[in-house]
């Protein structure tokens, strides 16, 4: 199973929808709040060269945000990404 690292903010509800659809796959993930710890929006934009919540990480493939991680899994890709070791 691939590592997921999803940073998230609060009131934002593309991570809440992001969650639900991890959550929905029944796998684990690490939250970063960047709301919660100083320095963490700037790690994360460093990261990922973006703004925006949610970002999302499975294993070392940077997915993007939740349009993104949702057109994964309407494409049917998004279920073998998760299970890559």
């Amino acid at each position: 199973m691939s590592k997921i690292v999803i940073y998230t903010a609060h009131h934002c509800g593309y991570c809440v929808m992001a969650k639900r659809l991890l959550d929905s796959k029944n796998v684990s993930y690490t939250e970063i709040n960047v709301d919660e710890q100083a320095g963490m929006r700037e790690e994360m934009m460093q990261r990922t060269q973006r703004r925006t919540v949610p970002q999302i990480y499975i294993g070392d493939f940077h997915v993007g945000g939740f349009d993104d991680l949702n057109a994964l899994n309407q494409a049917g890709k998004l279920n073998a990404l998760l299970t890559q070791n």
